[in-house]
C-alpha cells in the first residue's frame, strides 16, 4: 500500500507473532516509503524522538465510517483521511506478477483440489478474492477465511501445531494442495496431498530453483536470495548451482528490505514461515501461494513430487525449530548469557564427514 499509494511511510497496525498487546496477538509497526519495516537507524531514531516527547493531544471530534472508500476531510480540509481498498490494490499488484489465467486453466485441467486456512485473520478476505474469484476455487475450500477480532480463540500462527485444522484436512487426502496463512497475512505454510509439509527453508529454496516458473522472475531476473541466519541452508546449493548471489543476514526482515533496495536480492525468506519477493519489500503469504500453484502448473507435478525431486537434486537439509511462548526479558538474557559462557569440550564425540 505504502508503494502504491507514494506514502513516505505508514504506521502498521498488525496481528504479528511477535508478542504485542494485551493478548500478545496485536503489534505496531512502522514500515518506510520503500514498503519494507524501517530499518535500524530509522528506528533508533524514533526511539531517541519518544524520549523527547513532554506531552500529546488526543482528537475526540474526528470520526468517520471506515467503510466507506474516498476521501474524508477535517478541520476545513486541513486533515484528511483516505480510505482505499486495500485488498483490490494488492490484487491488481499480483496479476502483474502471476500468469493467473494459466494458474486457473491448470486447476480445471488438473481437477487440482486447494484449500486455503486464513486462521481467521485478515487475508481470509484476499483468499476468497484469489482463490476463488479469479482461480475458481469453490468457497467451500476454504477453511477459517472471516476475520474475527480474537482469531476464533485460536493463535493464528501458520504451522503444523496452531493450523492443525488444515492439517487434518490435508490428511484425508481430498485436497492437492494447501496453505495457511498468520493473522495479518504475511507468513505462510504449504502443504501437499495427505498432508505432505513442506519446511519454510525448503519452500524457499524451491521457489528459487524454479524462479522460471514465475513470470515475475522472468520479466525480472534473480540476481540474488536472502535468507535468515537461523534459515536451512537448502537455498544456499540452488544459489551456488545456479549461479545466483545468497546472502544471511540476523533475523528481521528489515535487513532483507536493504538488499532489495540496493538491487542485490529479488526473492528471500525466514524459517519463521515468512517468504516474500523485492514486489513490496515484505513477506507475503498470498505471494508465497501463488507462487507454489505456478511452479506446479509450470511442471505439472504434485506438491511431494517437486519437492522430492529437489531433494533428488540439491540434496535435503535437517534442522529443527523450537519456539519457547512466554519467555521473560530476565529469561530470555539468562539463556544468552549461558549460551555465551557455554564452553566447548572438544573431546566430545564428531560425526565422521
Amino acid at each position: 500500500m505504502l508503494r502504491a499509494h507514494h506514502c513516505v511511510g505508514g504506521v502498521v497496525l498488525t496481528a504479528s507473532h511477535n508478542p504485542g498487546g494485551p493478548e500478545g496477538d496485536f503489534g505496531i509497526k512502522y514500515n518506510i516509503g520503500s514498503g519494507g519495516p524501517a530499518p535500524d537507524a530509522v528506528t533508533e531514531d524514533i526511539y531517541r524522538r519518544t524520549q523527547e516527547i513532554t506531552e500529546y493531544r488526543i482528537d475526540d471530534g474526528i470520526s468517520f465510517d471506515l467503510t466507506q472508500i474516498g476521501e474524508h476531510k477535517f478541520n476545513n480540509g486541513q486533515f484528511t483521511v483516505s480510505v482505499v481498498d486495500s485488498v483490490n490494490t494488492h490484487l491488481e499488484l499480483l496479476k502483474t506478477l502471476f500468469d493467473f489465467a494459466k494458474i486457473r486453466s491448470y486447476i480445471a485441467s488438473s481437477s487440482l483440489q486447494i484449500t486455503a486456512d486464513a486462521m481467521s485473520g485478515v487475508m481470509g478476505v484476499t483468499a476468497k478474492r484469489v482463490f476463488c474469484q479469479e482461480l475458481g476455487v469453490s468457497e467451500d475450500n476454504l477453511i477459517r477465511c472471516t476475520p474475527l477480532e480474537d482469531f476464533g480463540g485460536s493463535h493464528p500462527d501458520p504451522n503444523l501445531v496452531y493450523a492443525k485444522q488444515l492439517v487434518d484436512e490435508m490428511k484425508r487426502g481430498v485436497y492437492d494442495f494447501g496453505v495457511a496463512f498468520d493473522g495479518d497475512g504475511d507468513r505462510n505454510m504449504i502443504l501437499g496431498k495427505h498432508g505432505f509439509f513442506v519446511s519454510p527453508s525448503d519452500s524457499l529454496a524451491v521457489i528459487a530453483a524454479n524462479s522460471q516458473a514465475i513470470p515475475y522472475f522472468v520479466q525480472n531476473k534473480l540476481c540474488g536470495v536472502g535468507r535468515s541466519l537461523p534459515t536451512s541452508g537448502a537455498v544456499d546449493k540452488v544459489c551456488e548451482a545456479l549461479g545466483l548471489a545468497m546472502y544471511e543476514t540476523p533475523t528481521g526482515w528489515k535487513y532483507f528490505g536493504s538488499l532489495m533496495e540496493s538491487g542485490r536480492i529479488g526473492l528471500c525468506g525466514e524459517e519463521s514461515f515468512g517468504t516474500g519477493s523485492a514486489h513490496i519489500r515484505e513477506k507475503d503469504g498470498i505471494w508465497a501461494a501463488l507462487a507454489w500453484l505456478s511452479i506446479l502448473a509450470y511442471r505439472g507435478a504434485s506438491v511431494e513430487s517437486v519437492l522430492t525431486s529437489h531433494w533428488a537434486q540439491y540434496g535435503r537439509h535437517y534442522y529443527c525449530r523450537y519456539d519457547y511462548e512466554g519467555v521473560t526479558t530476565e529469561q530470555g538474557a539468562a539463556v544468552m548469557a549461558k549460551v555465551r559462557n557455554f564452553g566447548f569440550d572438544r573431546s566430545f564425540p564428531r560425526l565422521s564427514a
